[in-house]
């Protein structure tokens, strides 16, 4: 059965929203909080980050496979979430 091992695979892009005149420095500076809380659990995770949408909207992501997600997600609470390719 290939199924269960490609679904173990799956990457999301999990992502916490911050709007305003402050949300790129914000965003930045989640970023940090992100790493920090993937050191003290030690999570075998890679890819952070901080991205501008707008001059009003900026992102803080976190990739995980579907195996982190429920305790990332139930831990930190991210906005939303996508597939990650």
């Amino acid at each position: 059965m290939v199924w269960p091992y490609l679904y173990a695979m799956r990457k999301i892009k999990l992502i916490w929203d911050f709007r305003g005149p402050a949300a790129e420095k914000t965003a930045e500076h989640h970023e940090i909080h992100l790493k920090e809380y993937i050191a003290m659990e030690k999570l075998p995770v890679e890819i952070t980050g901080f991205e501008v949408k707008t001059d009003m909207h900026a992102i803080a992501f976190m990739v995980v496979t579907d195996a982190e997600m429920i305790q990332v997600r139930d831990a930190l609470k991210p906005h939303r979430g996508e597939l990650f390719n």
